[in-house]
């Protein structure tokens, strides 16, 4: 019988780079075992090949985020439960609590049911309810031993996003000014624990893609906690250069969501859908492997810009029953990691040399 590892033990294996297969837990919660506790789902997730797993934090089913963000006590037994089945918690994750943090009116009735009860139907009360779960998600962070942690980041001007009727000078810089005021707090909070606030970049979002992210960016005056959780899915559904986009944001890329996607645009409907379900619509997540995105290409540019950092499957898919989806996708993610190399190719073909060596390849005099 293999003996659990340590939390210390995992802890040491937990090297520099990318890193997985690991899995966001938010599609598989239920009521049901094996989705129903922590000790549970961990176990499913070792059983699935995961060696880590991204806790939600809505609700207090895995884990409870004011008892976290207080107690370390209560941090080592989650890490506990967690070694014991065989994996590590590789982020907590508010995306449902960040997006409280900016609601636009007319989304109020929709995204209430994100607040606790008593909360709803009183946005202003909602919204510092928010932001305070935000904050506890950084100390509990940190108790974690967690650098980097998930979010939404609210949108105030999504109605907006697309100009038509035409947008009054100066709304979309006051949209961003007041985003940025009601995030600095909350990213100076990650910065005392320091730990990393990542924006997905999402549709539905302010923050939902290069241009925008660059808007926040400059708002909050490039806090160095502000950075972004990579989920090419929804760079692909916008007809992003979702490679093209590493490139450029590498720097400020702190995780990394692994989820497949497509897109068949035809004569009746393109990137908006027109208002269809989702397999009808010309985009469409599926389950890795069954899209179109070039992972190989990903996680070799990942790779290459060091990115240090969990990549973690996200399951959403309109044809793939979930658990098939959660079953392959262990094995996928595997077939594409990278152990970076530590010497040149072509090193064993390669000449003892100096400054006066070089000097006479160069055919210049001796200095």
């Amino acid at each position: 019988m293999t003996t659990p590892k340590s939390p210390s033990e995992l802890q040491a294996e937990d090297k520099p780079g990318l890193r997985g297969p690991a899995i966001f837990l938010a599609q598989f919660m239920s009521a049901e075992a094996p989705f129903d506790t922590l000790a549970n789902i961990a176990s499913w997730a070792a059983s699935q090949g995961y060696k880590a797993i991204q806790l939600p934090t809505l609700g207090s089913q895995f884990i409870d985020l004011a008892r976290a963000a207080e107690s370390q006590e209560y941090c080592d037994e989650l890490t506990s439960i967690c070694a014991t089945a065989g994996v590590q918690i590789s982020e907590l994750s508010t995306h449902l609590q960040g997006q409280l943090v900016a609601v636009h009116p007319a989304f109020d009735a929709l995204f209430d049911p994100f607040a606790p009860e008593h909360l709803r139907g009183q946005p202003q009360a909602r919204t510092a309810w928010a932001v305070q779960q935000l904050k506890l998600a950084a100390r509990a962070s940190r108790r974690l031993g967690l650098t980097a942690h998930a979010t939404f980041s609210g949108a105030l001007l999504w109605p907006y996003v697309y100009p038509w009727p035409q947008r009054p000078a100066g709304l979309v810089e006051q949209g961003f000014e007041e985003l940025a005021a009601r995030w600095r707090p909350i990213l100076d909070c990650f910065e005392e624990e320091g730990v990393d606030l990542c924006f997905e970049i999402h549709p539905g979002e302010d923050l939902h893609d290069g241009a925008s992210f660059e808007r926040f960016l400059e708002a909050v005056d490039h806090h160095p906690r502000a950075a972004i959780l990579y989920d090419p899915s929804h760079l692909l559904l916008q007809q992003m250069d979702y490679l093209g986009f590493i490139d450029r944001y590498h720097e400020r890329i702190r995780m990394f969501h692994v989820k497949d996607a497509e897109f068949r645009p035809d004569a009746r409907s393109g990137v908006y859908g027109g208002y269809q379900g989702w397999v009808e619509r010309p985009g469409r997540f599926r389950s890795l492997g069954d899209g179109q995105i070039d992972f190989k290409s990903i996680f070799s540019k990942l790779t290459q810009y060091d990115f240090d950092g969990w990549a973690v499957l996200e399951w959403e898919c309109c044809l793939k029953d979930a658990a098939q989806g959660a079953a392959q996708g262990a094995a996928f993610i595997d077939a594409h990691m990278i152990d970076k190399t530590r010497k040149a190719f072509d090193d064993f073909a390669g000449v003892a040399a100096d400054a006066d060596f070089n000097r006479r390849l160069l055919g210049l005099p001796d200095a």
